[in-house]
């Protein structure tokens, strides 16, 4: 059972990462996947003593849009990112999950970064991230370092952030122009629904043939999985409805290859490979002219 024995609420960085630098001690900042482990006593969350609000840094709560990318800091909340003038327009996918997450309540609490070092499964901004090609911003009393957000993934619930790390800022360089795109999230009902299985999809095409490809899942595999394997398979390709199918065909393949064959595998693979079919189609018909 987890004893908590204090909450402190930082005023500054340094005094965030002070207090981190001690045993057992983690940072909070919207609670929504920390709050509710700790009524349910989660092994991860039982030898937590400290907890470390880092709510009222400014730093943290920024959104800086400049012409080398975007800077988003680690307490700004999903209903922040929905609220803010550019960011939406510049980043969609990343919009368009924000808009999926939980409730109303949820989005004004739930962070973005907190979404992705929680690192479920079923973590909706993972894969427009990943297309994105975020980079994951690091500090400690110590030093500071970037890793890509594919890399800081490591397992469900397990990521590269070191005891005394905070992160400060989730990166997201400029948003790449004349491209198409597509989130899609598919849960068991359309509230409040935790995903099932979840896509993001952006491509650059000239006519019909692909000069660039992104894509990235969620829920259907162990965690959020760019697929750079296939993307690489298909760039340079005239996308004709074969190919289109051949490619949602590869996709459910390099899935099966990922996880194994699952209990949901009958279930999900077809599912899975139908809406990739359909997401194509959709984008390939945005670019003709």
């Amino acid at each position: 059972m987890t004893h908590l024995s204090e909450v402190i609420i930082a005023s500054n960085l340094e005094q965030a990462l002070q207090w981190l630098s001690r045993p057992k001690s983690a940072p909070i900042a919207g609670g929504t996947d920390l709050v509710p482990g700790f009524h349910q006593q989660v092994r991860r969350f039982s030898s937590l003593r400290t907890l470390v609000d880092i709510n009222h840094i400014p730093e943290l709560r920024r959104i800086q849009i400049q012409k080398s990318g975007t800077s988003v800091g680690a307490t700004v909340t999903f209903s922040e990112i929905l609220q803010h003038p550019r960011l939406a327009t510049a980043y969609p996918l990343l919009a368009q999950a924000a808009a999926t997450l939980g409730s109303v309540q949820i989005r004004n609490r739930a962070t973005l970064a907190g979404n992705f070092i929680n690192n479920a499964p079923c973590a909706d901004s993972v894969p427009p991230l990943l297309v994105y090609n975020a980079i994951v911003r690091i500090r400690s009393l110590q030093n500071s370092r970037e890793i890509p957000l594919q890399e800081f993934l490591r397992a469900p619930y397990q990521t590269q952030l070191q005891p005394g790390e905070l992160v400060i800022e989730i990166f997201l360089p400029a948003a790449p122009y004349h491209y198409q795109g597509e989130f899609y999230k598919l849960g068991r009902r359309h509230g409040v629904a935790i995903s099932r299985i979840t896509l993001a999809v952006l491509l650059q095409a000239e006519g019909s043939t692909l000069t660039d490809l992104r894509m990235a899942a969620g829920a259907v595999t162990p965690i959020g999985r760019r697929f750079y394997t296939l993307e690489e398979q298909y760039k340079g390709k005239k996308v004709s409805d074969r190919e289109i199918k051949l490619l949602a065909t590869d996709f459910g393949r390099a899935i099966l290859e990922e996880t194994g064959w699952r209990w949901s595998s009958p279930y999900k693979l077809p599912v899975t490979q139908q809406l990739v079919y359909h997401i194509f189609q959709k984008l390939i018909r945005g670019f003709k002219p």
